[in-house]
């Protein structure tokens, strides 16, 4: 009975060894490579959580040693540091939420025939990705419109991002234009059809954008440095990346620091760079990480654009 069955098996269900080995070693293959993308982030905990000294010796690689929670206490205690993941949460919202706006109706309007010199506008944005004026120009620039020691430097430049609207116009071309037509024949304007009949279309790609603009907006430290004088103002990212070049050289920040630098000198003699680099890696990557799995289905949606067009 057996034999009969397995006579039976249709030849497209039966796997050559060739096959096989093949499948054993793609599957060891990306447990390895998994692997490596996920072993630095659990390094960066395992190291935060243990004894300073274990872990300036290089003695923490698999678990803990010495587990305790006084590096996150110490760094949460210090001044500016909720002030500053205030700036940086409130950048990241609002910049992600009109850069995916903005994004959703200038790809939008690009697919639209009856834009007033359509192709000129999409040139025109889509050049900016290739020339740059550098960096002297956009601070002046930035300047001249005041917003040097603003909140709002960290939002408007990055609020129109020809990539995101190139993945939005592809998108949106994808969808039956069918559905605007009948739209349109209905007696809604070129507003109804895209915030009734467009934008709820676009979720996948709206995600993907919204991904992309907040991990940015998040990471993002060099306009802190650039534009940013005022203490007030300060991302999160930058207070602590001035916080861990204070703790590769405890001697020249303690000398150099003044006024609020106070408590960073006494908790760095607590504690090891090593510790710091550590524990400060794990605070800027954790919120932004725990962002992503809500998203993660619609990122897979949205790259994938339009493979397949009915």
């Amino acid at each position: 009975m057996a034999k009969k069955i397995k006579q039976g098996v249709s030849p497209a269900m039966r796997r050559t060894k060739g096959e096989k080995v093949y499948n054993v070693f793609n599957i060891i293959f990306f447990l390895l490579f998994a692997f490596i993308c996920v072993y630095p982030f659990y390094y960066l905990i395992v190291n935060s959580f243990s004894d300073n000294n274990a872990s300036a010796a290089g003695e923490v690689m698999w678990w803990f040693k010495g587990f305790h929670l006084e590096n996150y206490k110490n760094v949460l205690a210090l001044d500016g540091l909720a002030t500053a993941a205030w700036i940086s949460v409130a950048r990241t919202v609002i910049g992600t939420v009109l850069t995916v706006l903005a994004s959703a109706y200038l790809g939008f309007m690009f697919t639209q025939q009856k834009m007033w010199h359509r192709a000129f506008w999409y040139r025109f944005v889509v050049i900016t990705m290739y020339f740059n004026a550098g960096l002297i120009p956009m601070f002046i620039t930035m300047k001249n419109l005041h917003l040097t020691n603003n909140f709002w430097v960290y939002i408007l430049p990055a609020v129109v991002q020809p990539f995101n609207i190139i993945l939005v116009k592809t998108f949106i071309e994808s969808i039956p234009p069918s559905l605007q037509e009948a739209a349109e024949m209905d007696g809604a304007g070129t507003l109804t059809v895209f915030t009734r009949i467009v934008l709820p279309m676009c979720t996948p790609i709206l995600a993907t954008v919204g991904i992309f603009s907040a991990v940015g907006q998040w990471n993002s430290f060099q306009d802190t440095l650039i534009y940013m004088t005022d203490s007030k103002l300060y991302s999160l990212q930058y207070v602590l990346y001035t916080y861990i070049n204070q703790a590769n050289a405890l001697a020249a920040s303690v000398r150099a620091s003044t006024g609020s630098a106070v408590n960073v000198a006494a908790l760095a003699t607590q504690q090891t760079p090593t510790s710091i680099r550590m524990t400060v890696s794990v605070i800027v990557v954790l919120p932004i990480l725990f962002v992503y799995p809500f998203f993660q289905r619609f990122f897979v949606k949205g790259m994938m654009l339009g493979a397949v067009k009915g």
